[in-house]
């Protein structure tokens, strides 16, 4: 077994690295947490595919998940909530820090790589995932980033990418986390193909066969795209088709009490229903997520993830995220006390302060 067929593993396996066939596999291999994203995970992650894109042998990598439930359903908030209770500021910075780098990595790959999105795929699962070159999607899918549920924003990219979705539907998931499957996936461009799960074994067999040949960039990049096109199906009708001009007649507000008054406009129970679930978000954040969107629409890639660094810094330790992850994820009444507890109490004031420089200066990708 050469150096490059097992880069990394960790010493409870949690996640799995190994090449073959010319293709480099990375394993989240965590399914009774959902293959939540560790900073060690994030670090084997990192080293390998910095390794890769420089290895002749590698022409492909392909990124999935174990078990039956998740890809990845985010990253570590349980770990995350302890930093940001202790005060562990140097904690916060790294994992944030170096998640966004290794997000940035994935998007500027010099090859394809293969996200398996089978199953949960949230949050930091999305990071590793939505920005790679080819995204797969399967009847198992289910994709969202409900940060705002927790106080938080819709980061690893969110920035970037959510802004570039069809019409308001970026701005429509990022204040209400909504959930989108196979078929919306692939409506907005989160996803570039579907293949059903128990193709997936073939279909991996199918790559492996096909880029072991491969030799040029662009012979990498076509091979696994004729192997994708030949396995995929159609997933049925997406309900985002349906809804998006009620999206785009709400969400297209000049601002989120804008789109309050949208929804209250509109009629109908989809109406009803959102009002609901943005009223139980936190008014922060929803203030926080809607500028972020509207500056995101404007900025390249690198600024977007070092403006999620300014904000990821201000609000891991922020009172909102301590109570969203304690009424979600700690104590599991789902019942949070926001502070403030309305959109009309959140200071526009404090809300600039969040995304304005940091002291210390901000991300860099060197």
């Amino acid at each position: 077994m050469s150096q490059q067929q097992n880069l990394e593993q960790d010493q409870e396996q949690d996640i799995i690295v190994s090449v073959a066939d010319g293709v480099g596999r990375i394993m989240l291999n965590r399914p009774k947490a959902l293959n939540a994203l560790t900073l060690d995970k994030i670090r084997v992650m990192d080293k390998a595919l910095r390794a890769w894109a420089t290895d002749d042998a590698v022409h492909c990598v392909i990124i999935e998940g174990a078990g039956d439930k998740a890809f990845c359903a985010g990253g570590d908030i349980r770990k995350l909530y302890d930093a940001g209770k202790a005060g562990d500021t140097a904690f916060l910075s790294a994992f944030f820090g170096e998640e966004y780098r290794l997000n940035r990595l994935i998007k500027t790959y010099p090859k394809p790589y293969v996200a398996l999105m089978d199953g949960i795929t949230m949050g930091g699962g999305v990071g590793v995932s939505v920005h790679g070159s080819h995204r797969v999607c399967s009847e198992r899918t289910v994709f969202a980033m409900p940060e705002t549920g927790i106080g938080m924003l819709p980061d690893v990219g969110g920035t970037y990418f959510l802004p570039r979705l069809p019409g308001a539907i970026g701005m429509y998931l990022a204040l209400t986390g909504a959930r989108m499957k196979a078929a919306d996936c692939l409506y907005t461009g989160v996803a570039t193909h579907f293949v059903p799960h128990e193709r997936h074994k073939e279909l991996l067999a199918a790559l492996c066969e096909a880029e072991r040949n491969a030799s040029t960039p662009e012979d990498m990049q076509t091979a696994v795209t004729c192997v994708l096109d030949m396995f995929y199906e159609e997933p049925g009708a997406a309900a985002l088709a349906v809804q998006r001009d009620r999206i785009n007649r709400c969400f297209s507000g000049a601002s989120v009490d804008e789109i309050f008054a949208n929804l209250e406009r509109e009629e109908g129970e989809w109406a009803e229903m959102t009002l609901a679930t943005l009223r139980a978000k936190s008014p922060t954040a929803l203030r926080v997520a809607f500028r972020q969107m509207q500056v995101g629409a404007q900025l390249d890639f690198d600024r977007c993830m070092q403006i999620e660094y300014r904000l990821s810094q201000r609000l891991a330790g922020s009172p909102d995220f301590l109570e969203g992850v304690r009424a979600v994820i700690v104590d599991k009444d789902n019942a949070p006390r926001w502070d403030p507890a309305t959109l009309a109490d959140v200071d526009p004031a404090e809300v600039d302060a969040l995304f304005a420089p940091l002291p210390d200066g901000d991300l860099s990708f060197d």
